[in-house]
């Protein structure tokens, strides 16, 4: 059987080598890079992300990951994001607003703001379970298990919904939720997009399945 072809986006950000190594342990073939015809052609496109959202969506832009995103998107080819690779798919976030009084601009693929959790320890560090939508493909096998989380800021409210209505004719992104000082989108099965807020390369069993749903998927 032949190995899906998975890219990790190469924008200088993110656990690229562990994500790299997760995704080979099952069954990937994997390359690193930010080579816009073999990222926008690949099986599979994973984009690692940890730091500033700022920072994270500027290097982005810089390999012009932004475009490849919608590329692919418009094709209906897979996209995986993890933890602040999640956070960018969203129209903004306030992180950098106190040191520059503006926004970050995300890429805008769902509508959203990412905040920072009103909880008395951040950042959340740590094992935490997750409620998923009912009739999840991402999380199949793997419901009731945790999984490590490592942010400060997340999406805290759902506006799907606020943005787009309740069109019969349109399936709406399904947000998985976790909690921490309040409730947060831990993760959104939305088509040929997928994120996680969490990272599955260092969750364990638990992210390994989860990885190798979506890597199966791709065949």
């Amino acid at each position: 059987m032949t190995q899906p072809h998975v890219v990790v986006l190469d924008h200088g950000s993110g656990n690229l080598r562990s994500a790299v190594r997760a995704l080979e342990r099952v069954g990937a073939r994997v390359s690193l890079t930010a080579e816009r015809s073999v990222a926008e052609n690949c099986d599979g496109l994973l984009v690692p992300g940890v730091g500033a959202f700022a920072a994270v969506a500027h290097d982005l832009r810089a390999v012009r990951g932004d475009q490849i995103v919608e590329r692919r998107l418009w094709g209906g080819r897979p996209v995986f994001g993890i933890c602040v690779g999640m956070q960018v798919m969203f129209e903004r976030s306030t992180e950098a607003s106190t040191v520059h009084g503006a926004d970050s601009e995300g890429l805008a693929q769902w509508p959203g703001i990412v905040e920072r959790l009103p909880a008395a320890v951040v950042p959340h560090i740590g094992w935490n379970t997750v409620t998923p939508p009912s009739g999840s493909t991402l999380f199949a096998g793997v419901e009731g298990e945790r999984f490590y989380f490592v942010h400060s800021y997340a999406v805290q409210h759902w506006r799907f919904h606020e943005r787009y209505g309740h069109d019969e004719h349109v399936t709406p992104p399904a947000p998985t939720w976790s909690e921490h000082g309040a409730p947060f989108v831990a993760a959104v099965e939305n088509g040929a997009l997928v994120a996680t807020q969490f990272h599955p390369e260092k969750s364990g069993d638990a992210g390994a399945a989860l990885l190798r749903t979506w890597v199966t998927s791709l065949r």
